[in-house]
């Protein structure tokens, strides 16, 4: 009788009691398999102990951990990466220093495209051409045709038009730098939804299965824990029966 109520671990070779350890016969199907992969020898009618199942178990649920933070550290790691690299890297426009020339240059161009410029240019002409032709003051050096205002408009257009081409390819430059910066933002903002995804998809088919996993394991540890209470109340409960028993039998000698 003793003899059936003891039985040997698999793992470790020392006999134990059968409310000791479990039977491979009566554990999970994953955990069947993963014990029959590292020990090739298991039968359905081999025997585990407590300590060998609970380190099993530990293991697993260890290995697990470790391979959702090592997948999550890698992640991680290239999105780091691609955003510290220079292709990322947005410049300031507003910070890029401007020489002399490049600010007269503007502000001439500012000037010239505002409605000051035309209205002070349209008095100009309007005295200009009210002083030759009226003769006020005894003010008559530029007579009808206007020819020196011809020249001197002809000088301010050849002059105007460089300065205004000068702001206009700084100001193309700008717009290259600005629409260099918003396509390297919308690629730093792709490569964050792509690690996003990433991070979503690495919950979705591993983590999740893990944790299910886990919570499937302590269901199994509750589940036997409370078988073991219910044999050892059991046997508890035999126990008392047979005192009672011998007692009764004692009082009736």
């Amino acid at each position: 009788m003793a003899a059936k109520m003891n039985a040997t671990c698999i793992i470790c070779g020392k006999h134990y009691s059968v409310m000791e350890g479990f039977y491979l016969r009566s554990l999970g199907r994953d955990l069947t398999q993963q014990i029959k992969e590292e020990y090739s020898n298991v039968k359905p009618s081999s025997f585990i102990c407590l300590n060998d199942l609970q380190h099993i178990r530990l293991s697993n649920l260890e290995n697990m951990i470790n391979e959702d933070l090592d997948s999550n550290r890698k992640i991680n790691d290239a999105l780091e990466k691609n955003l510290n690299s220079n292709h990322y890297v947005v410049k300031n426009t507003n910070s890029m220093k401007l020489t002399r020339g490049q600010k007269i240059a503007d502000a001439l161009a500012k000037y010239a495209g505002s409605w000051g410029f035309i209205i002070a240019f349209c008095i100009f002409l309007f005295v200009w051409m009210s002083a030759n032709t009226l003769h006020i003051f005894g003010i008559h050096f530029d007579p009808y045709p206007f020819i020196l205002l011809n020249l001197f408009l002809s000088c301010l257009a050849a002059l105007q038009a460089p300065v205004i081409m000068m702001s206009q390819n700084r100001q193309a430059e700008r717009d290259r730098f600005d629409a260099e910066n918003d396509y390297k933002t919308n690629q730093k903002t792709e490569m964050e939804l792509r690690n996003l995804h990433k991070k979503v998809d690495q919950l979705n088919e591993v983590q999740w299965p893990h944790l299910l996993d886990i919570q499937k394991t302590e269901i199994e540890v509750l589940t036997e824990i409370e078988s073991e209470l219910q044999q050892m109340k059991i046997k508890q409960n035999e126990l008392i029966k047979a005192r009672q028993h011998q007692t009764r039998h004692r009082s009736r000698q």
